[in-house]
């Protein structure tokens, strides 16, 4: 028997807060799909946060300049897609620069040392990863891979890819705000998905009517500080060090939350290339510049 009300289950994982929702199920049926979406989630951030020692990442990452690791078919897969991606960026989405972040601290607002910046550089660059079939190896010492720019983006396909193997057609999961859309709402209406203003939190930005496919937004202002009247975040240009300016934030609507995530992160990254770039990816967006004018199509 079919519950009217939907199933909304919560639960904290990836540092975000996190939902799955439910509708036209009975309870017990949502609950079990819902445990399973999020038993999946934490599964690939056991396997690959950097937090971890145990981790697939944090294997890889010791083994630095010394040998090369096993990977099993998932995660090649994951490297694949990092390589197509940094070749899509021309280079600017990098999973080789999360070792920026050891020069950069939100917590204060103070600029990083040059000499440690530029020491950390030296270490990052995609073309330094040698991969075999089922092997990867930095190739030099102090190297690291992270999966930032697209793990929880992952997670969020597989939690959905979870739902629809239960039978589940109308639902939506939702991962610190990338969203993946799993059929329409039971009378066929669509969802109405709130993009957040990168500027306020009381109202969103915009609301978009979503019936199936992802949502992601990329933006500075989930980590950033700001002096001298500028605002640094957490998005770094992987060629300088330093944080992108142009853009607040950048939306982006495809078929998965990947997609989705890694076109707004990209996107971010190419500053005033920006907007072309999405226009010639064919997918909708809306794009946020410095001084708070919309952009969309």
């Amino acid at each position: 028997m079919n519950n009217s009300k939907p199933y909304l289950h919560e639960f904290k994982a990836m540092a975000s807060m996190c939902q799955v929702l439910i509708a036209a199920c009975s309870h017990e049926e949502a609950m079990a799909a819902a445990k399973r979406a999020e038993e999946e989630v934490r599964r690939i951030e056991q396997k690959y946060s950097r937090y971890r020692s145990d981790s697939v990442l944090s294997q890889i990452n010791s083994k630095a300049g010394r040998e090369a690791v096993f990977c099993d078919a998932e995660t090649c897969d994951l490297l694949d897609k990092a390589e197509l991606l940094y070749r899509h960026s021309d280079g600017l989405f990098d999973i080789t620069s999360g070792v920026l972040r050891k020069a950069w601290h939100f917590d204060a607002p103070a600029l990083p040392d040059s000499a440690l910046l530029n020491e950390l550089l030296a270490r990052v660059g995609w073309r330094k990863v040698e991969r075999d079939t089922d092997t990867v190896f930095l190739r030099e010492a102090g190297m690291e891979i992270d999966f930032g720019g697209f793990g929880k983006e992952y997670a969020t396909d597989r939690a959905a890819q979870i739902l629809q193997a239960h039978g589940i057609r109308h639902a939506y999961v939702n991962l610190g705000g990338d969203l993946r859309i799993v059929g329409p709402k039971p009378d066929g209406e669509p969802w109405a998905i709130g993009i957040r203003h990168p500027r306020r939190d009381d109202k969103p930005i915009a609301t978009i009517p979503v019936t199936h496919g992802a949502l992601a937004t990329s933006g500075d202002y989930e980590r950033y500080f700001e002096l001298d009247g500028q605002r640094y975040c957490h998005i770094l240009n992987p060629k300088t060090g330093y944080p992108v300016r142009h853009w607040q934030s950048i939306s982006v609507l495809a078929t998965d939350t990947l997609s989705a995530g890694s076109l707004s992160t990209i996107a971010m990254l190419m500053e005033e290339r920006a907007l072309p770039f999405l226009r010639d990816s064919r997918l909708s967006f809306l794009a946020v510049d410095q001084h708070g004018e919309c952009f969309y199509d």
